[in-house]
């Protein structure tokens, strides 16, 4: 009879996004990341795999959470540029969330840039979703009027990718706050009519 796993796999994978963002993939030895999870080394690898296939799964959770967390922002906004607006002000607020002092999809392309296809499709899919949903909020905003209307969607979208990925980056070397919220006044600032 298979003996009933006493872990929760969301958990654990919770911690390995924390312990892989603040260490990397090669930085992060088997052992502390069995010691963040709480969980026994048989148990990771019934579960997971080896840590390759560890770090992939905590790279598609993080960036599930994160596109889901600011779909959620961008769908409780008054209105386009208003929800543009939530995710960058958030963010600035609250740049470590889960006691993270970094983004593990940031980490990833650090580490890895375009050599590991396997982690490089994972980052397009995640972003992906959240350029198209920026460009979709951002056509909306130029035709009601909340945005310059000589800007091209597609491209706002990806100045907003970007300008969230530097914040992330920013935030990873020490910026402040009050430093990022900075950042997202000159952005808006960018887009305005």
């Amino acid at each position: 009879m298979a003996r009933v796993k006493e872990f929760d796999r969301d958990e654990a994978l919770d911690a390995a996004i924390v312990t892989f963002a603040a260490h990397g993939f090669a930085g992060t030895s088997t052992e502390t990341l069995l010691e963040a999870m709480g969980i026994g080394r048989q148990s990771m690898y019934d579960t997971f795999g080896d840590k390759r296939q560890l770090y992939l799964a905590a790279l598609r959770k993080y960036g599930s959470d994160s596109v889901s967390e600011i779909l959620a922002l961008l769908d409780r906004a008054t209105s386009p540029l208003a929800g543009m607006e939530a995710v960058l002000r958030d963010f600035a607020r609250n740049p470590r969330r889960l006691g993270m002092s970094s983004c593990l999809g940031v980490s990833s392309i650090c580490e890895f840039g375009r050599s590991d296809r396997d982690i490089a499709a994972i980052n397009d899919e995640f972003g992906k979703l959240l350029e198209h949903a920026f460009e979709t909020r951002a056509r909306a905003a130029i035709e009601a009027g909340e945005v310059d209307e000589t800007l091209n969607a597609r491209e706002v979208a990806h100045y907003l990718s970007t300008t969230l990925c530097g914040m992330k980056v920013a935030a990873e070397g020490g910026a402040s706050s009050a430093q990022l919220a900075g950042v997202v006044r000159m952005t808006l600032r960018s887009l305005a009519r």
